[in-house]
């Protein structure tokens, strides 16, 4: 008996050419499928982690990743809305070994970011991803095709000031600077001089008198010589955060997706 192979025309959004090959960056091309797999694997197959797909059009009617597509359906795949909201947890992240600078600007700014220095391996990350439910951010495709992950986002940049923006305005999490260790994400409490004074360096007891100290590690914080850097930090990331919800106010309530 013949196998039959349904013929389906896809679309995929601007956003989503990344991940696509070049020929079908413009407008409907061709996807011959196996007549059994769902929507959601076909997509992944083509090459695009469905932690980046918002809406899936069939026809121009919503469906789901479970949707098994049929000869002759037009899909159009969308990006995820901005700013996206997850359900179910406490908006907490987790990343990869290649984001470290990324984690540590993110502690900054007071952001729940468990992070892995070395590499523990995709099937490792995932779990804990799922464990902790945290949204698991990465720059490996493979790794946010997995299924484990609890959510997960692509991180599109190299340099981390632009992969910072990109994940504020993406999620516009809430900030809380100068509230988390940047080494071990544990919780800085306000300490005075005294209590601190055999652990500071030369000359920083003369020179600053307000101290934090990480209830986790035990990492010793002032406003040392880079304090106005980081402080620019602070007042972009405000600033992106505020525009991105205005954007969404602008635009209406944005899809809510956990995964």
């Amino acid at each position: 008996m013949a196998v039959i192979r349904p013929e389906i025309s896809f679309s995929f959004a601007s956003d989503l050419h990344i991940f696509v090959g070049a020929r079908r960056r413009a407008g409907f091309t061709t996807v011959v499928t196996d007549g059994a797999s769902t929507l959601g694997h076909v997509v992944e197959s083509l090459g695009v982690p469905l932690t980046e797909v918002g809406r899936l059009l069939v026809n121009g009617r919503p469906v789901s990743t479970a949707h098994v597509p049929a000869a002759g359906e037009s899909v159009e795949v969308l990006p995820v809305s901005r700013p996206q909201r997850i359900e179910g947890a406490p908006l907490r992240f987790l990343l990869d070994v290649h984001l470290g600078t990324l984690a540590r600007r993110m502690r900054l700014l007071g952001i729940d970011t468990a992070y892995e220095s070395t590499d523990i391996g995709d099937p490792a990350l995932a779990a804990r991803s799922a464990a902790e439910r945290r949204v698991l951010l990465s720059r490996d495709r493979g790794l946010l095709r997995r299924r484990e992950p609890w959510a997960g986002a692509y991180v599109h940049s190299t340099r981390p000031e632009q992969q910072l923006r990109e994940i504020l305005e993406r999620f516009a999490p809430e900030l809380a600077p100068w509230e988390r260790c940047v080494s071990c994400n544990g919780d800085l409490v306000r300490t005075t001089k005294e209590s601190v004074r055999t652990e500071l360096k030369d000359g920083t007891e003369d020179a600053y008198d307000a101290f934090a100290k990480c209830a986790a590690c035990g990492q010793v914080y002032w406003q040392g010589a880079h304090h106005a850097r980081l402080e620019l930090i602070v007042a972009q990331a405000r600033e992106t955060v505020s525009a991105a919800r205005a954007s969404a106010d602008e635009t209406g309530p944005a899809p809510r997706k956990s995964g």
